[in-house]
């Protein structure tokens, strides 16, 4: 089991960003979560998950990527959540930082993106081609990501909900443009959140899978 996540700062581009850090013992790889629209390190979504990596021995960093001001700014203009550049630049000094951050420093680094934060994962990935060994993405919106695609090196998995139609055909768009070892997972009878029976245990077995294979 995972010890307790433990609260800390992170600095990142410039700014000073919350977030919850579990390292299980003897953990070799770390997987930074990247919430998606409106949400936070508190998505309860991304926190089953990351529970499933740690019960896995894999640690995880789960951050919120805007700061205070800038998430009531975005609660009332919805306009930071598809600033990509600028999730993007977090998500990296992110991993900037943990590689200063002594417990964490000789591990690998995987990344797991939802929605809009998935677009800034494989932003940050492409940015960073020598660090980043896997990438998930959970109801993402990769095609956001446009040109940074062909650049990403990581191995790229896509789940996505099989009701989620509209978002099937961006991840299958944006699949095509990637040119890494890559797969998409369809979760049948499940909608953008992933809110049906079973859907998240399926989505967190198959981002574990992905996880233990190349971190």
């Amino acid at each position: 089991m995972a010890k307790r996540a433990d609260e800390v700062s992170i600095s990142a581009a410039g700014v000073t960003l919350a977030g919850n850090l579990a390292i299980p013992e003897g953990a070799r790889g770390i997987v930074v979560f990247a919430h998606g629209s409106g949400s936070s390190r508190h998505s309860p979504r991304n926190q089953y998950v990351a529970q499933a990596l740690d019960d896995a021995n894999i640690a995880t960093l789960l951050m919120d990527l805007l700061t205070e001001p800038e998430d009531a700014e975005d609660a009332l203009t919805a306009r930071l959540r598809f600033d990509i550049a600028l999730l993007a630049e977090r998500v990296g000094g992110a991993t900037d930082w943990l590689a200063e951050y002594s417990p964490a420093t000789r591990m690998t680094i995987g990344y797991f993106g939802a929605s809009t934060g998935a677009a800034a994962a494989l932003v940050a990935a492409a940015a960073r081609p020598q660090i980043i060994r896997a990438i998930v993405s959970r109801g993402g919106r990769p095609d956001l990501a446009s040109a940074a695609l062909a650049r990403v090196q990581a191995p790229t998995l896509l789940i996505v909900g099989g009701y989620d139609t509209r978002v099937i055909e961006m991840n299958h768009e944006a699949l095509a443009q990637l040119s890494v070892e890559k797969d998409m997972q369809i979760v049948p009878r499940a909608t953008h959140l992933f809110e049906e029976p079973g859907a998240l245990e399926q989505v967190a077995a198959l981002a574990r899978e992905w996880f233990e294979r190349y971190l």
